[in-house]
């Protein structure tokens, strides 16, 4: 269950400036501040799921969020780790979709709500904004090309090696000589990411952890090699 809290004015929001209405207007800036809603939502609630009617955007001021497709068997494909900053529900509600994804907390998370008719009206004012929700679909566009080709030309070795460098350059702990990645993810959830097995991922961690490649500290990883896994990763170098 999420918990609504006191609304923090946009503009006095840490994560406000991360976010693709860091440079709306005035009026518009206080048009969304006064509409929004921000609630706590707490490790493993249901943010949306696939095939729902979109009536707004969530903009995440903090913690994660895991957005997923569920496969006819059941298992989870994870699309993407979305964090402060990020605008989720975008394209659904530009397309007038329901979603094609489902959401869920990872790490306790503040949300703010966006109404469908307050972001639109943004939209409809601000040419800014409207390059940069088109630069943003884009870049997930671009983002999805990559995952495909992964998904289609690299081993499973070689997608796990490239998946811990991102979320070691993502959610890396600053300081010390190796990067600590700062998210703790289930083995099953590193599956949906890699697109295999859980049994498959504990193995080949285990390995990683052999030829120390990485460090495992309990379901946190430490980045020890990450030329190693680059090699690893890099079909395209071979």
């Amino acid at each position: 269950m999420s918990e609504s809290i006191f609304n923090i004015p946009c503009a006095s929001c840490s994560s406000w400036k991360h976010s693709l209405f860091s440079d709306l207007h005035d009026s518009e800036l206080c048009a969304v501040s006064s509409r929004k809603k921000l609630a706590i939502h707490r490790k493993g609630q249901v943010l949306y799921s696939e095939g729902t009617k979109p009536l707004g955007l969530f903009c995440i001021n903090s913690g994660v969020v895991k957005v997923y497709k569920t496969a006819s068997n059941g298992k989870d494909q994870i699309i993407h780790f979305a964090q402060r900053g990020e605008l989720l529900g975008i394209a659904a509600l530009l397309g007038a979709e329901n979603y094609s994804n489902s959401a869920t907390i990872v790490e306790d998370a503040k949300i703010c709500f966006v109404p469908q008719d307050v972001f639109f009206g943004s939209l409809l004012h601000n040419p800014d904004l409207k390059a940069r929700v088109a630069k943003s679909l884009s870049h997930e566009l671009g983002a999805l090309e990559e995952k495909l080709v992964n998904a289609t030309q690299k081993n499973i070795r070689e997608r796990l090696a490239f998946m811990l460098l991102q979320l070691g350059d993502t959610y890396r702990v600053e300081g010390g000589e190796n990067p600590k990645i700062d998210l703790t993810l289930s083995r099953s959830d590193l599956a949906g990411i890699v697109g295999t097995t859980t049994e498959s991922i504990i193995r080949l961690l285990s390995e990683f952890n052999k030829d120390r490649l990485i460090e495992l500290e309990g379901k946190n990883i430490v980045i020890r090699d990450r030329t190693g896994l680059s090699r690893m990763s890099d079909f395209y170098g071979k």
